[in-house]
């Protein structure tokens, strides 16, 4: 009995971790007046619409959510801007995130990670960030995923109809 005592109460110290993570940051920020935060189900994607390859279809059954949150900046939070850049480029540095590609510069750019292995990915992270108008972190949640599976998604989205108005509270963040 002592040894399962041991046990839990070793497991919930590990995973009661304070070490900072994606999740944590978006749920500290999720109610923060500086942030726009949204969750979007594959509803938003109006599929039914459309008649999908075999390959469209095993990559929408991987996808399960999208998180987004997004930082506007305006003339009184630069430097909390600057500080939350710091945070979020912290956190995507730690040994869990893998980056898969990055592409633009300092002032505007992005960058693409993944937690999991190459053909089991468990979340795709989009990191977008522009110097005058701030920063936004996509989540992209799902099961045994793959980068082909993403990229079709993309795909998806861009041939579907979008249910845009879901996405409205983003609109010029990164423009």
């Amino acid at each position: 009995m002592k040894i399962i005592v041991i046990t839990i109460v070793s497991f919930l110290a590990l995973s009661c971790s304070n070490k900072p993570t994606l999740q944590k940051y978006f749920v500290e920020n999720t109610e923060n007046k500086d942030f726009i935060a949204l969750d979007v189900s594959p509803s938003i994607l109006k599929v039914d619409e459309m008649s999908l390859s075999e390959s469209e279809e095993k990559a929408l059954e991987t996808f399960d959510k999208m998180n987004i949150i997004a930082f506007k900046k305006d003339s009184i939070n630069e430097v909390k801007l600057n500080d939350e850049v710091t945070k979020v480029k912290s956190i995507l540095k730690g040994e869990e995130y893998q980056q898969l590609m990055r592409f633009g510069s300092s002032k505007q750019g992005a960058a693409i990670y993944f937690i999991g292995e190459d053909d089991d990915i468990d979340e795709f992270v989009v990191y977008v960030n522009n110097a005058t108008s701030g920063f936004a972190l996509v989540r992209i949640l799902g099961d045994n995923m793959n980068p082909n599976d993403v990229m079709t998604l993309f795909e998806i989205m861009r041939k579907s109809k979008v249910d845009l108005d879901q996405l409205k509270p983003l609109e010029g963040i990164l423009k």
